[in-house]
């Protein structure tokens, strides 16, 4: 077993929000900034960005700050070059998911396979077929940000007005300009759980839709962002649709880049949840007036954003799978990049059920069926840190020995669809949950963390597929039984990962790496199946702990201690606080972890092998 905590740290130090500077730019405030910087001779300027984005709050914006101008300009709408509602749902659904209440593929293809070519044409070029779109500030859509190079008096091309294209897939249009409108994936899910927004390509009476938002909405515009982000003349923040912050497309690209040379941090959010507890607010200070801080994104790929600028009072954010778009080899490292792509493959988080109550107990799925069924080409390989552990907590792991699969399901069923209770206990085994402890958790294994923990998951990236068993009979903020997923969790159970097994395989005890004067590194737990490996580096006080990353990115946490300085062989120096998460690069190379503090510190590390 991991030993337990040395330290009980307050972390008066941990930053909710770092942030990196911007290269060759200002941070701009507020849409006359933006549309000042739009280039002379400007006839059609394109405002791609995300479906729920206030669109028509984006368009009062633009259709001020060119009025101020004394600018003509006429709005186009790209929403009504889309294709007809039932066809997207055809292009976007899947025979294996269809009808399902929580569950999509995720989505193939790309943005432009729901557009109608001609009307998305004759938007840009009314002259062309006579397609109008909405009238200047009517639902319009749009946000901007400026264009490189010279800006003109008015931004306008000679002879007639300014044409804004407002919308998703406004990039495909033929535009001069391309301005990027962005809203932190935070918010969009916000908005849609409180019925505001549209989904992609959705007309405007129906209802916005979770399911399609995280399903399909996101994984369509996140490649349609990415594969537009060579051409971004400005991109442009719109947290406040009011006073939005934007810098230049080439200064977006450039301060990127430059991340993936240097270790950084991604912006940490916490979500709240019935089963949630109270470590992020009472430690970490997170979102005080929340209801709990149950999950904690540290660094998730498709949901973390990096904020550039000189302060969090003035600054952009940035999805954090931009910057490893732009830079896939220096971020992953060769090989990593070449099994994955531009997918970033570990995620860190926390699971804070102090003063909370246990998680599901669920399963993720296998790899055949993540791929066939769910649409990721990789599955979700979990591992448990225990950073803070109750008297009397639990972890719940792996099946019991000679476990009755036929009578659990049944258990299960009826829960489900009668709430009728039964112990989980008979089924599923428990361990006591020990700070400083590694719990492995392979696709297809049941698990959960009880209450009183703090569980630092470090994880592959799919997060969006928890196949629930049991979920205690709780209920949501409706007061309607909370969801789980019976067939499917019990489709992908993995009847391997039973008994004594379980504590041989996934319950491993530290095995000494590597150690230097006042530093030990040591391997926490691999297995065969998952890709990942989990280490754990301590740092006397005044010493310094030296790492090479091999080609393959790092990812680390102070999980113990005050906190380090990491420094590269480049000299770039970064402070890393407690409970802090850090990315390192693969082009790093070689960097060093230096204990400034008065006490010992330790730091969980994931690379993939």
């Amino acid at each position: 077993m991991g030993e337990g905590p040395q330290v009980k740290t307050k972390a008066s130090q941990y930053d909710p929000t770092p942030c990196y500077p911007v290269l060759a730019d200002a941070v701009a405030v507020g849409w006359a900034d933006a549309a000042g910087t739009l280039p002379k001779g400007t006839r059609v300027l394109a405002v791609d960005g995300p479906a729920v984005l206030d669109w028509a709050a984006v368009a009062a914006g633009l259709r001020a700050a060119f009025d101020d101008r004394r600018a003509p300009v006429e709005f186009a709408d790209v929403r009504t070059a889309v294709r007809d509602w039932e066809t997207v749902r055809r292009l976007t659904d899947s025979e294996e998911l269809r009808g399902d209440p929580d569950f999509a593929r995720l989505a193939g293809g790309d943005l432009s396979d729901l557009m109608d070519p001609q009307a998305l044409a004759a938007l840009a070029d009314p002259g062309k077929g006579g397609a109008g779109g909405s009238g200047p500030g009517e639902s319009g859509a749009g946000e901007g940000g400026a264009g490189e190079g010279g800006a003109g008096e008015s931004g306008l091309g000679e002879g007639g007005a300014l044409r804004v294209l407002l919308g998703p897939g406004a990039a495909l249009a033929d535009a001069d300009v391309l301005w990027w409108a962005d809203l932190p994936k935070r918010y969009a899910e916000a908005a849609v759980k409180h019925g505001r927004g549209r989904n992609l390509a959705a007309p405007e009476d129906e209802p916005p839709n979770l399911r399609r938002l995280l399903y399909i909405d996101w994984p369509l515009l996140d490649r349609h962002r990415d594969h537009m982000a060579g051409r971004i003349d400005r991109w442009i923040d719109v947290t406040d649709t009011v006073g939005p912050t934007s810098i230049g497309g080439q200064a977006l690209r450039e301060t990127c880049r430059s991340l993936a040379a240097r270790p950084f941090r991604t912006r940490p959010t916490f979500n709240s949840t019935p089963w949630g507890g109270h470590w992020g607010q009472e430690t970490l200070g997170h979102n005080p007036d929340a209801e709990n801080t149950a999950l904690g994104y540290e660094l998730i790929a498709p949901e973390s954003g990096v904020l550039l600028g000189d302060d969090a009072s003035r600054c952009v954010e940035v999805p954090f799978q931009l910057v490893v778009a732009l830079s896939p080899v220096d971020v992953l490292g060769p090989a990593v990049h070449e099994m994955f792509g531009t997918s970033f493959p570990v995620r860190f988080d926390y699971l804070d059920t102090v003063g909370g109550g246990n998680l599901s107990v669920h399963c993720h799925p296998r790899p055949d069926d993540m791929r066939d069924v769910f649409g990721w080409p990789y599955t979700q390989h979990e591992t448990y840190y225990l950073m803070r552990a109750g008297d009397h907590s639990k972890v719940f792991l792996g099946l019991r020995e000679g476990a009755d699969v036929q009578a659990f399901h049944h258990s299960a069923h009826a829960a489900d669809a009668h709430g009728t209770p039964f112990d989980i206990e008979r089924y599923v085994q428990v361990f006591s949950a020990e700070a400083g402890q590694l719990y492995l958790v392979p696709a297809g294994t049941p698990h959960g963390s009880g209450e009183g923990n703090v569980v630092l998951e470090v994880s592959a990236t799919p997060y969006l597929y928890s196949l629930r068993f049991y979920d205690w009979l709780r209920r949501d903020a409706a007061d309607r039984q909370r969801a789980v997923h019976v067939e499917h969790a019990f489709r992908n159970l993995d009847p391997a990962r039973s008994g004594e097994a379980v504590a041989r395989e996934l319950v491993q005890s530290p095995r000494p790496l590597s150690a230097g004067d006042g530093w030990r590194e040591e391997l926490l737990g691999a297995l065969p199946a998952m890709f990942f490996q989990v280490h754990r580096i301590a740092v006397e006080p005044g010493r310094t702990a030296e790492q090479e990353t091999d080609g393959r990115f790092h990812v680390l946490t102070v999980v113990d201690g005050q906190g380090a300085v990491i420094t590269t062989a480049a000299g770039h120096r970064h402070s890393v606080h407690y409970a802090e998460t850090i990315a390192v690069p693969a082009s790093v190379t070689s960097y060093r972890v230096h204990n400034q503090g008065p006490e010992p510190v330790r730091l969980v590390k994931a690379q993939v092998v």
